[in-house]
């Protein structure tokens, strides 16, 4: 299970060193290797995804009709940008400019873990994350009756 933030620094050739607590989980679960694509729905962040959990999810996203706008537009964003890393000896990968550009990313970012896979957020686009609120018309709807938020 992935949780908590950390933040980030970028170095100057691109690289963020994984946090020394999930080092252990990267190599042994992710056979040291991470899965790093676009947030589709969220602008500021990526995901970060273990290997073994990216082929499952690669492979659902793959076979959506590709008739469908949103599935093009999935497909693109997750499976399309896709890049497969695997940390260097110091625990560092490196985030391809392509990516650190479109999102924001310079120096400083967050890592968060959401259970599944990590999200890598630029540190302003995570800010304004957090400081949103949840409105009555938000927590409505059976999904959230009962949890002792």
């Amino acid at each position: 299970m992935l949780q908590g933030e950390t933040a980030i620094t970028i170095d100057d050739k691109g690289r963020l060193a994984i946090p020394t607590a999930y080092r252990d989980f990267v190599a042994r679960e992710c056979d040291n290797r991470l899965v790093l694509t676009y947030n589709p729905f969220d602008a500021g962040g990526l995901y970060l995804y273990p290997f073994k959990a990216w082929e499952a999810l690669r492979d659902q996203v793959n076979a959506l009709p590709r008739t469908l706008a949103r599935n093009r537009i999935l497909q693109l964003k997750l499976v399309g940008a896709a890049t497969v890393l695997e940390p260097d000896a110091s625990g560092r990968i490196g985030i391809p400019p392509s990516q650190r550009n479109t999102v924001g990313i310079d120096r400083r970012a967050v890592l968060v873990g959401m259970g599944d896979k990590f999200e890598l957020w630029s540190e302003q686009a995570h800010q304004a994350q957090i400081r949103q609120t949840l409105t009555d018309e938000d927590m409505a709807g059976d999904d959230l009756e009962g949890l002792p938020l």
